[in-house]
Parts: C-alpha cells; structure tokens; sequence
C-alpha cells in the first residue's frame, strides 16, 4: 500500500502526476469542488458572520467517500490543486471534509506538471493559505448573495426565470451600450483620396492624400486640377526605427490572440489550454503575470540560439500590472522550449503552437527597420500627396511571430521603390471614394475580455464563464445577419479624364459579434435604474481590488460583506416593493382603422406587438414577433404587418393552409403538419402555389425511403446535417455517403453502425439491479436506473465506478416519495332554519 496519497482535481492531471512519483504515491482526483452552497438556498449567515454553509454534492458523495476511506491509510495526504484562489479554497474543502490530521496533511503547489517542478514541490510543502481561501469565499459569497436577491426582483418586475450576476450583468451592461452607440450613430460621407505613381525607371507604388473632402463636387474639382499636373517628389525622408516583441501569454491576451488567429471561442481556448497543462506541456493557464523564470529565460535562449543563431537572442523581464495573489507567478509558456510542436489533437497543437511562438519571440531580438516617408508637390496646386514604407533590415524575433491587431482600418506600410528629392514621377490614376464613418466596433469574445481587463473587472478564471454564461442566459447572442448592400461613388482620373461610377459594399454586418438580445436590454435598464451600484464599473473593478486585499491579507472578508450587505439588501426590499414592472415598452403609433395604440413588449412568451391598451374595453390583440425582429428596432409598419398573420391560403388535398409566425420562426401549417419556411422569407409574401410546393417537399422527406426489420426509414437535414431516423432514432449521415442516392446497404450499414454503438456507450451495466453507466454527450457520463437518469460532471471518471458507487449516485438523485397524509374531516352540525 502506498505511503502517500496526492489530491488533486482533475483525471488527466492525476495520469501525469503519477508518472513523475514512485510507488510510495497514490494520485486521486477530487474532480473539482467536492462542496459547495446549497442550490435551493441561499446558503449564507447574512444576520451574522456571513458565514457560508457548505455540503457535499450529490454526484460527489462517491468521491468524498472513496478519498475518506485511502486517506486513512496512507501516512501522508498532499494537497495539490492549482495554485490560485479556487486551488486553495478546494484544498480547504477537502482538508475539512475529508477530516484530514493537520499533522499528516501537506499542501504543494506548481505552475507546470513536469517533474522538476513536482519534485520541487514535494521538497517545498506549505501550510493552506488562508487569505486565498477568504478571497474565494469573499468573491462566491458576494456574488450567490446579488444572484439570490436580484433574481426574485427580476422575476416580479421582469419576467420569470431571469437571473443576474455581478460580473455577468456588467458584461451585458457593456454589450448594451455598445448596441445603442451603434444604433444611434450617424454616418458621414466624405471623399477619400487615393493615387498610383510610377518613378523613373517605371516602378509603381501607392500614395494617398492626408485630408478627405467633403463633397462629391469638392472631389472632383480635386481630380480635375491634376489632369494636366506634373508630379515630383518634393521631400524624401528615410528613419531607422526598431520593433519589440509582445510580452508572453496572460490569459485574456492567450484568449484574445487564439480568436484572431485560430478563431477559437475564449471557452474552447480555455477548455485546450487546461489539458496542455494537464499534459505537463504548458504552465498554469489562469494568470496575469507575463514574467517568465530565470530557468525559462535561459531554456529560451538556448534553444534561440541553436535554432536561430546567438544575433537572435535577447532575454528580457516585463513587467505587468499585477493584481494580487491570486495569480501564477509566470505567462503561459512551453514547459520546454526545446519541444516546437506536439503531436497530438489538431486544435490543441495550434494552440500549442502560438503558445510556443509568442514565448520564444518574447526573448528574442527587436525587429530592425528602415522606414521611408515620400511627400509628392503637383504644379496645379498646393495639396501634397504622401507615401509610406518600411523595410525590414533584421528580422529579430518577426523571424517567428507578430501579434495579430483587432483594429481593421490599420493599412500596413508596404515596400517603397528607391526615389530621390525632385525626382519626376508619372501619374497613373487617382481615385476619389466615398466613404463612410464607421460605427463603434460591436464586441467580439476577444475584445469583451480585453475591455473587461482595461477596467479591472473579473479575473483570469472568470473570463470564459462569464462569457459563457451571458449567452446561456439568452442575454446576448452571437450574430447572424452577413450585412446588407450599401452604394458609394468613386471618381476616377486616369488619362486627363474624370470618369464617375457606382461600386457596392457590405454594411452592418454582425456575424459572430456579441449582440444583446431584447431581454438581454430589458434586464440591463431596470439594473442600471434601480440598482446602479451594482452595474457601476467602477464598483465592480473595486470589488476585485478588495478581492486582492483579502486574498494578501490586508482586509476582513466578513467586514467588506457586512459593509456591502447592509447598503444592498434595503435597496432590493425597496425595489422589490416600490419598482413598476419593466417591459421595454414601445409605443409605435396608432392603428388608423380603430384609433388603439400599437406598441411593443416583452410578454411571458417573448416579445409581441399588441394593439390595443389593457384599461380598453376590448381585449388587445397580440402577434409574437418574429426571430429576426427586436423590439428596439421595429417600425410601425412592421408590427402591423404582424396582424395580417395567420394568413389563409387555400387548401390542398382538402385541408387548409394557411402561414404563421410562431416562437421559432414563419411556418407554413397544413392540417397538423407543420412546414418552416426558408430562412429570410416573409411569410406575408409566400402565396399557396410556393406552400403547396414546401409541403410536398415536406411530404417527401418525411416518407420512408427503406424498411429495416419492418420498420420505416425516413431521412431529413437538421442543425447537425443530414441523418436518416429508424425506430425513433437519429442517425447522422457524414461526407462518406452520397446523401441523395442512398442504397439499402448504406442504410442497413448506417443503422447497424448505431446499434452497435449504442451498445459501445454502455460503460457498466448491472443487470441483475437495473443499473447501467452509459457515455453521454461532451465527455460526460449517466448512471441510469428506470426513470432516475443522473448526469454526472465531465471531470468524474467512471472507468473505476463499482455498484456501490452506483446505487449511492442514484439513492442520491432518486426522487422523493412524497408522504401523503389522511384528510380528517370533521362535520359540522346545521341547524336548520325552520
């Protein structure tokens, strides 16, 4: 039996621990938390100490158990989770629940799973860290008591189910703004000046005037002043100027460059980066430091000059804005500099690969330049054109990397031919576009956490869950809409002659970028209104800073929650009390054939159009809107289009048609069939020839194509692709098959591949007691008795799980019997009145 037994929280970081110890060590996972506040309560001592209470969670109670019974046996228990605030307060949990002998117990901690670093740690245990744990505690008591009390102010005032988060709603806040910056930007035309020039010995190289003109009559006045215009160079200036290599990944740079490299969402490039540190590939992924150590400095410089030549190297420091204790003592960075790349899964070696690349570019030598500013004078007048370049003299570290920019109006410097002052040159055009001013830039994953950092909000765990969580609250979503055609003119001056023609572009595109949805702005004007502290940004950025005094223990957490407590929750009783409901109600206008306002709201439903007021004697009459419309940006015109649905077209087959909009879009409704029309058609515009045409397409689809044991085959698209269903079950048709000439063999080998595995999902079936362990859906696991189906976390391993474990799991998540109590009845005697 092994003497020590390690802790820590995930499988995959356990599996690289253990080939790094000898037999004398057990390694365990805590998958995660092992406990945490109670779901159906607050949870908190808020007349008190704010004291949390803490229990064990049901899919957890398995792992306590198991970790109970080996730390009884073994001498010592090393605790060794990250090393950052959750780290800490999830050693806690375990010393405590676990009942761990302070004697026998050891806390360890490592930014990078090699084994240097765990022997390192071994020889170096401490004590748990206290301060992180108040921080912790702080951060999730503060935020359970806004969640708890500001949802059921929601609900009542808003509409049931919302909830609201400290960080999350600020978030939503900035989104928001952002949306409203945008709607009520105006854009201004303007005419911007572009030419081409050839020198003497006929290279050709680009030019721009510095100022715009106004009008479309100043630009051409422009351009006709330099039809018969001889051109030189009036002023050449040449400058040598050096670029630096950007420091190592923090997290919100890692996130922020993985978007616009590798267009990776901050949660997938979360999700990456923790199993290439699980793999003992990269440091800790959660940190704002951009230090590196002595011995990754020298790691790099090695590995720089035997790959590149010692000209290449520079080490260096940078210094960061460190916000306390919270964060690992370096960047993100290989754990060997000697490994360029991993063979492992694509995504996680691109990530690799950036990683690798920003490390070793950090330490190596600035980038030299030669850059070339050329003024051109005209004989006709006295506007002066200007060109830039840049040559690259040395490489430096561009040799390996360049940081990628989320600002798409910057224009790189290109190469300039060799010229010289009053050289003549040749016009070979010059151009005059129109164009617009843009609109603030909507957020991105990426720029949402670079904004939330440059106002000192949320940390580097709280990035990606945050993001996630606005966009699973249906508060924000990512855009679809590709953008619509907008027209501009451009003048042309080539061979003496002005020629003026129309040119199109895309305009208001939103595909991908973080855009509020109608409850999302709802949610955020009643906070911002009746709780402006709480959305206040910096209140919040505040908030962290009193997080990093407790964590470096400088403040009481108990003392910050009392003070925060007794200014919030009067304010929430006087809301709660006090506050009108908000609706984000818009008043449009007035019907013409009653004289009942029209106007827009948020309903239980969603969003509608309602005609008529509740004091009218008649009933309002409502019309959901449709997917594509928000109550913010809908006109008169269409919401009243909206009455004209349900709309009868006829019948076919001797059932009527008629078409509809409903909570998932326009539909087409035959009988008790129901067809969705294509995305981007109106439903007003769709006439019964194009219904019956979409039902019989239907109709198609949904009959069987084979029989399978005497059962229909029918195939059909959906959000997933195509799939064929048999039996009440969907099976996915990839590339490998020709979808529109599907044989019998095809669809005999697609259903037995499913059965089969079906039956590979199965982990563990206990038959004899009806239990049975199957994969389920991204990485996680059921255990499943009868009607009692327990999801269990994506962290829990169940390659062990014996039947014990099992029948805890799901005593644990069974239903409760209710217990019924008899009614007793007593007769009352009437006396009847004569």
């Amino acid at each position: 039996m092994a003497k020590n037994l390690v802790i820590v929280e995930s499988p995959a970081k356990a599996k690289t621990i253990e080939k790094f110890l000898g037999k004398d060590f057990k390694v365990e996972s805590s998958f995660g938390h092992i406990s945490d506040l109670p779901s159906k309560e607050l949870g908190v001592n808020v007349d008190g100490d704010f004291k949390p209470k803490y229990e064990v969670s049901k899919d957890k109670k398995a792992v306590v158990k198991k970790l109970k019974d080996l730390a009884k046996k073994v001498d010592v228990v090393w605790l060794a989770s990250d090393e950052d605030r959750e780290g800490e307060a999830i050693a806690w949990h375990l010393a405590e629940t676990l009942k761990l002998e302070k004697e026998k117990t050891k806390r360890i901690v490592f930014h990078e799973i090699t084994k240097s670093a765990i022997q390192k740690a071994i020889e170096n245990p401490r004590g748990i860290d206290y301060d992180l744990v108040d921080a912790q505690q702080a951060r999730r008591v503060l935020d359970r008591i806004v969640g708890y009390e500001l949802s059921p102010v929601l609900w009542r005032k808003v509409k049931g189910g919302l909830s609201a988060g400290r960080v999350q709603s600020v978030s939503v806040r900035l989104i928001v703004e952002r949306e409203r910056d945008i709607q009520n930007f105006n854009a201004e035309a303007s005419y911007r000046i572009d030419a081409e020039f050839s020198n003497e010995d006929g290279q050709s190289f680009k030019a721009k005037l510095p100022k715009n003109f106004s009008s479309k009559e100043e630009a051409q006045a422009f351009l006709e002043k330099n039809a018969t215009a001889s051109f030189k160079v009036s002023d050449l200036e040449k400058k040598p100027a050096k670029k630096s290599p950007a420091a190592p990944f923090t997290t919100s740079t890692l996130q922020q460059e993985a978007a616009r490299k590798l267009y990776f969402s901050v949660s997938k490039t979360m999700t990456l980066a923790q199993r290439l540190y699980e793999a003992g590939l990269i440091t800790y992924m959660r940190t704002d430091s951009v230090n590196l150590s002595e011995e990754a400095r020298q790691g790099a410089k090695a590995e720089i000059e035997s790959s590149y030549g010692a000209k290449y190297s520079k080490p260096r420091n940078y210094q960061g804005k460190s916000k306390g204790a919270q964060e690992a003592h370096e960047a993100i960075r290989p754990t060997s500099f000697a490994t360029h790349s991993v063979d492992i899964d694509r995504d996680q070696a691109r990530l690799y690969d950036l990683i690798w690349k920003r490390a070793i570019a950090s330490q190596m030598s600035e980038a030299e330049l030669e850059r070339t500013n050329v003024k051109i004078s005209a004989s006709t007048h006295n506007e002066t054109f200007t060109a830039n370049g840049e040559v690259i003299t040395f490489d430096g570290f561009l040799k390996v990397y360049l940081e990628g920019t989320d600002d798409e109006d910057v224009e790189q410097d290109g190469m300039l031919p060799a010229m010289k002052t009053n050289e003549s040159l040749l016009n070979n055009y010059i151009t005059a576009t129109e164009r617009y001013t843009r609109p603030p830039a909507r957020y991105t994953e990426a720029s949402l956490v670079k904004k939330l950092e440059e106002l000192g909000i949320g940390r580097p765990s709280t990035y990606a869950p945050t993001i996630s969580t606005i966009q699973n609250r249906n508060y924000v979503e990512k855009g679809t809409i590709e953008g619509a055609e907008r027209q501009y003119t451009q003048l042309t001056l080539k061979g003496g002659a002005v020629k003026d023609k129309k040119l199109t572009e895309k305009v208001g595109s939103d595909k991908g970028k973080l855009v509020p949805t109608d409850i999302g702005m709802i949610v955020t004007d009643f906070l911002v209104n009746h709780f402006e502290q709480i959305l206040d940004y910096n209140f919040t950025a505040k908030v962290e800073e009193d997080f990093d005094n407790i964590a470096e223990g400088k403040v009481d957490w108990s003392n910050m929650m009392k003070e925060f407590y007794k200014n919030f929750h009067p304010q929430v009783e006087d809301v709660q009390e006090n506050a009108e409901r908000e609706s984000g109600e818009r008043i449009l206008g007035v019907d013409p054939a009653t004289g009942k306002q029209v106007s827009v709201r948020l309903g239980k439903f969603g969003p509608l159009v309602q005609l008529g007021a509740p004091d009218d004697e008649d009933k309002p009459q409502f019309a959901s809107l449709s997917p594509d419309q928000q109550l913010n940006t809908i006109t008169y015109e269409e919401a009243m289009d909206l009455f004209k649905l349900p709309k009868n077209l006829g019948n076919y087959e001797g059932q009527s048609v008629e078409v509809n909009n409903g909570r998932f879009g326009p539909y087409v409704k035959f009988g008790d069939a129901f067809v969705s029309l294509p995305k981007g058609v109106d439903p007003l515009s769709v006439e019964l020839v194009e219904a019956i045409e979409l039902i019989k397409e239907k109709q198609k689809a949904d009959a069987p194509i084979y029989m399978y044991k005497d059962l229909p085959v029918q195939k059909g698209k959906g959000r997933f692709g195509p799939f064929i269903k048999w039996n009440n079950m969907f099976i996915n048709v990839n590339k490998k098959y020709d979808w529109d000439n599907l044989s019998g063999e095809d669809i005999v080998e697609l259903i037995e591949t499913k059965i089969q595995k079906e039956i590979d999902k199965v982990v563990h079936n206990w038959e004899d007691e009806g239990i049975r362990v199957e994969k389920a859906r991204w990485g996680r696991h059921n255990v499943i008795k009868g009607k009692v189906k327990v999801e269990l976390a994506k962290t829990v391993d169940v390659s062990g799980m014996t039947l014990d474990e099992a029948k805890a799991i799901i005593e644990a998540n069974a239903p409760k019997k209710k217990v019924t109590k008899k009614k007793t009845t007593t007769k009352k005697k009437t006396a009847k009145k004569k």
